[in-house]
């Protein structure tokens, strides 16, 4: 299937080519009150992106639980903090300042990894007061972002995983899953099992604009097409979907889905919170400036005037005429290819204690 031509257009600027790094500026930390500004003198503008560096995460827990209505699930877990894949728009950006760094080159270039995340989790399942239920990976960065093929964190948490039959659903814009497909298909043997593909364009270059170190769209379907083939539920979120970007991608990236074996998808359009905003107007201002203004119009439009809304009920769907719009585009496209035909129900029946330490019983 070839992609919409709608990135060929007066809106590009073919000079601004893709990168190796989503952002190209350090924000100021909203919880620091001192600023380093770099001496204009010594800057050089032809320096390459940082190198990456990854630093230890001394975290004590690593499942966390949300309370928010707009999930479908309470938990979830994550080997990473911070995202190598760069993508300008993530959500996840400014829980980097958390960490005394910046939402912008530090989040993507300063990984926090947690290599104790397994026996974290060995532990809290073993506890009696874990409660088996869907645990979610990622529910912040990508679980399979490129470090995780040397580290193999995620891997050794689906081992635990797969010893507890406890269910788990996967999001990643990384191909690298597939390397796991032995131990999710332990899981499904259980019915604990699903993988979501976020799927946002299936123009090449847009992806090295947007997305610069995430897997190429056809590697993400030829994963869907994997998992398919094994008979582990398999999806496609669409998220984000950016108005007059990627937007008009909608019914192709459902169709090459589905042809893949997507039986499940999922569509959230963009929200920008707090320095986010600024940083993916930026990036507007660079890669399309002659569409900048529509774009941002219409997140607008579906953000009560804003660049986000945090509510519940409203910030992962939008609201007004471009969102409802937006939303019935999907579902029809979704009814044209037969997905979401039924309800995706992961069981927590096998659920079995791991073998752990006999005080973490108490």
């Amino acid at each position: 299937m070839n992609p919409p031509d709608q990135h060929a257009s007066s809106g590009d600027n073919p000079r601004a080519t893709p990168t190796t790094r989503g952002v190209t500026s350090n924000p100021v930390n909203r919880f620091e009150s001192i600023q380093v500004e770099p001496d204009p003198d010594w800057y050089d503008e032809d320096e390459r992106p940082p190198r990456t560096e990854f630093i230890r995460d001394h975290s004590q827990t690593i499942i966390s639980y949300n309370d928010s209505p707009d999930l479908n699930f309470r938990a979830s877990v994550n080997p990473y903090r911070g995202c190598e894949h760069g993508c300008v728009y993530c959500y996840a950006r400014p829980t980097h300042e958390y960490a005394g760094m910046s939402a912008g080159l530090d989040f993507e270039s300063k990984i926090l990894i947690k290599p104790e995340a397994p026996e974290l989790l060995r532990k809290e399942l073993s506890a009696r007061r874990w409660k088996p239920q869907l645990i979610a990976m990622s529910g912040g960065t990508d679980c399979y972002q490129p470090v995780e093929r040397k580290l193999r964190i995620t891997r050794a948490c689906l081992e635990v995983l797969a010893e507890a039959r406890n269910p788990v659903a996967i999001i990643t814009k990384n191909d690298l899953v597939t390397r796991d497909l032995d131990l999710l298909a332990k899981l499904n043997e259980h019915k604990a099992a699903a993988v979501f593909i976020s799927l946002t364009t299936l123009d090449a270059d847009l992806r090295k604009r947007i997305e610069p170190r995430t897997s190429p769209p056809k590697a993400r379907l030829k994963a869907i097409r994997k998992f398919a083939e094994a008979g582990i539920p398999a999806g496609v979120m669409i998220a984000p979907a950016i108005p007059a970007l990627n937007e008009p991608e909608i019914p192709a990236l459902l169709e090459a889905a589905a042809e893949a074996g997507a039986r499940h998808a999922a569509l959230v359009p963009l929200r920008l919170p707090l320095g986010v905003a600024d940083m993916f107007e930026a990036w507007l201002e660079e890669h399309f400036p002659m569409r900048k203004e529509k774009i941002l119009n219409r997140i607008r439009d579906m953000r009560d005037g804003r660049m986000n809304d945090a509510n519940f009920g409203s910030r992962m769907q939008g609201k007004g005429v471009h969102a409802e719009q937006m939303r019935k585009i999907f579902e029809i496209a979704c009814r044209k290819v037969g997905v979401n035909q039924g309800d995706l129900n992961l069981s927590t029946d096998s659920f079995r204690r791991p073998e752990g330490d006999q005080l973490t019983l108490l």
